[in-house]
């Protein structure tokens, strides 16, 4: 106790002497920054036991599991990302082949529906010509049919016409030679 009574004086002495050079905090003459420099070495070797021993492998690990799981999630998104550029190439692919697909069954259905179109347009062309073909034959049967009965009706009207004129009946001779000289000029 009297060494650290007396070491107290001498700090005391010297703090109050005369002579002041520099910071008290750098004066190594003084007992008190030495004793402060060896516990200052004596706790910072402590503490880097304690964190070299106890802290700092606790934040290694730390560090390593967060660089194992950083790998492995880099590692699973480049397969996340293969696969998936796998699918849109899978998906561009079968959409290419779709389309292709659709084009030829379009343009195999629209040959079809033109040779099905062309068939019925020549079955109708057939049935309007045939239709055409009789009907022209009514019509020609039935101008003959008409121009034969022309002359009778021609020659009966003539006949009234002038029996109502003259008030007496023409000659049938004359009549339906009179009739029968103006109906082949008049019937083309």
């Amino acid at each position: 106790m009297r060494r650290l009574h007396l070491a107290g004086i001498a700090l005391l002495l010297m703090a109050a002497g005369p002579e002041k050079e520099g910071m008290p905090q750098l004066n190594f003459k003084s007992p008190l920054t030495i004793s402060q420099v060896v516990w200052g070495a004596i706790i910072f070797t402590l503490l880097y036991f304690l964190l070299s021993r106890w802290a700092l492998p606790k934040v290694a690990s730390v560090v390593e599991d967060r660089r194992t799981r950083i790998s492995g999630d880099l590692d699973t998104a480049r397969v996340a990302k293969a696969e998936a550029d796998a699918a849109v190439a899978e998906l561009t692919e079968a959409t290419r082949r779709a389309r292709s697909e659709s084009q030829t069954a379009i343009a195999t259905a629209t040959q079809q529906a033109k040779a099905e179109a062309a068939t019925r347009a020549a079955a109708m062309n057939a049935t309007l010509d045939a239709q055409l073909s009789e009907a022209e034959g009514r019509i020609a049967t039935a101008r003959n049919a008409a121009m034969g009965a022309l002359r009778q009706v021609a020659g009966d009207t003539a006949t009234s016409i002038v029996t109502r004129l003259t008030g007496h009946a023409p000659d049938p001779a004359a009549v339906d030679h009179a009739v029968g000289g103006l109906l082949p000029a008049t019937a083309n």
